[in-house]
């Protein structure tokens, strides 16, 4: 019998119609276009303007394209995932209630949530349960309603975050395409560097808590950006060095799209020319778990089968990390 990997077999995304222009925000706070996309690289991100709507509807729209494009019956699913940091509310599983919303009743389902990596360790994750030879069909989704969090006169996040979902399939591969390693590290000497700072058992909820918008997301720019550069660099060369892997191997690197400068950073030590170097953070902002599955879906018909891709990302905690993945088919 041939070795199980992990192959990713389809892909779907979801954002929302409103879009929330650099032009738009300058009559909010005080930025302008020039600012935001010097030091962002972001143009415009999208957001989910209807509040009675919240993360888990992103993640099922999100899932409805994959199935839609890839003709997959919801009752074939064993399991979903939800990577999100902007789950619909405490306690009761964001995760559960897509999987019924989307007719996979015979699935299981949780949430994940690690921040900006959220959706890389739920590679992991989803690949980990195909690996076992004990599932058949892991949808992952990565989602989230970042701007239920921001807070609008805040400029050092407000210009940075979007709203958005991007969902992929594990499926088993015995060809030897899929999930080839990864390289996943967390650091707690984070946690006071990016967070929301009331809503959990630390602080829970209180007038005053609301009054002085401590259930908005915060961050020291500067050290996120310095902490961010560095590892997400860091992990991406590791994974070459681990699998014997030159900037000529590498046909494509899909980086979490947090800042445009990160990223050069990232590819800048990998040595990629710009053309390997997916994009879209001009138009979708900093989707948080959504960004990797959106770039995927984005460039999805650029992917060829057997392409070696690294997957890397940042985010809060600290958490961070780096995926080489061999991609399983050619877009019809």
């Amino acid at each position: 019998m041939s070795t199980i990997t992990a192959a990713i077999t389809a892909v779907g995304a979801y954002v929302p119609d409103f879009v929330l222009t650099n032009d738009i925000l300058q009559t909010m706070v005080d930025t302008n276009d020039e600012w935001i996309t010097a030091r962002t690289g972001i143009k415009e991100r999208r957001i989910l303007k209807d509040d009675s709507k919240g993360t888990s509807y992103l993640a099922i729209m999100a899932a409805k394209d994959l199935m839609a494009k890839a003709n997959l019956n919801p009752l074939e699913i064993d399991l979903v995932i939800v990577a999100t940091a902007t789950a619909d509310m405490p306690v009761a599983s964001t995760a559960a209630y897509v999987a019924t919303e989307i007719g996979a009743t015979n699935a299981f389902g949780y949430d994940l949530q690690a921040a900006c990596s959220s959706f890389l360790f739920g590679m992991s994750t989803a690949a980990a349960y195909i690996q076992s030879g004990r599932y058949k069909k892991v949808l992952l989704i990565g989602a989230d309603k970042m701007s239920s969090i921001v807070d609008y006169t805040d400029r050092a996040t407000c210009i940075i975050f979007g709203d958005g979902a991007g969902a992929v399939l594990f499926e088993p591969n015995h060809e030897g395409l899929g999930l080839q390693d990864e390289y996943l590290r967390s650091d707690g000497v984070g946690r006071d560097f990016l967070k929301i700072t009331a809503g959990g058992s630390l602080m829970p909820t209180t007038i005053d808590t609301v009054k002085d918008k401590k259930h908005n997301i915060i961050q020291d720019g500067k050290t996120v950006f310095k902490y961010a550069v560095t590892n997400m660099a860091d992990a991406s060369e590791q994974i070459l060095k681990r699998n014997n892997l030159t900037n000529h191997d590498v046909d494509w690197l899909v980086p979490h799209q947090a800042n445009k400068r990160i990223i050069d950073a990232t590819a800048q030590r990998m040595n990629l020319e710009d053309s390997k170097v997916l994009m879209n953070i001009e138009r979708y902002g900093n989707t948080t778990s959504a960004t990797l599955p959106l770039v995927l879906s984005d460039f999805e018909k650029q992917f060829k089968k057997g392409d070696t891709i690294i997957f890397a990302a940042f985010g809060g905690g600290f958490t961070w990390g780096a995926i080489y993945l061999k991609w399983a088919y050619d877009k019809k």
